[in-house]
């Protein structure tokens, strides 16, 4: 009886297939023709993988986990060429790595969407408060049942963003310090 892997994604028939594909790329740039498309067989373990990352634990509450997947993709697309099997023997590793740094850029895009939607509230809600409208606007209502979360995520983001800024001045000055 033949023992089932439980590996998705077979890591040396993905080698294979790029190098296969790098060296189609490669006579095709110094024929200076097209290069070739990439295989199915990448096409569907790169899905595969980008799919079975965002089930991860730390991916899986997303709202937005085909947009992650779509990124993770397109970034992949984007730096296949990158790979070379004379470096490294693990193109799942490679692409991995890429898909999941595209999850959390995409989980920081939405984030900054999120913080800007939520100043938005916060300053129209402020608005209202200081123009003493009476009467109570859906605005006020829907701001007021959520404004211990809004207010604390719009902290959270400023101050991560004023470390993020801090960091990067410490780095200036250090190097203008060591000359």
């Amino acid at each position: 009886m033949a023992k089932k892997s439980n590996h998705y994604v077979n890591n040396k028939d993905l080698l294979a297939a790029m190098t296969k594909y790098r060296e189609g790329v490669q006579a095709a740039l110094a024929s200076e023709t097209q290069k070739p498309p990439i295989p199915d067989y990448v096409g569907e373990c790169l899905l595969l993988i980008a799919n079975r990352l965002s089930r991860k634990p730390n991916f899986v509450n997303y709202s937005y986990r085909e947009e992650m997947i779509s990124d993770g993709i397109e970034n992949c697309i984007n730096y296949i060429d990158n790979f070379d099997p004379e470096k490294s023997q693990n193109p799942f590793a490679y692409f991995t790595q890429i898909i999941y740094y595209a999850f959390l850029r995409r989980i920081q895009k939405e984030k900054k969407q999120l913080y800007i939607k939520h100043k938005a509230l916060e300053d129209g809600y402020l608005m209202d408060v200081l123009q003493g409208d009476g009467d109570e606007s859906p605005l006020k209502i829907s701001v007021d049942n959520q404004s211990d979360y809004m207010i604390d995520f719009v902290e959270t983001f400023e101050s991560n963003i004023e470390k993020r800024k801090q960091a990067r001045r410490k780095g200036v000055e250090l190097f203008f310090d060591e000359e």
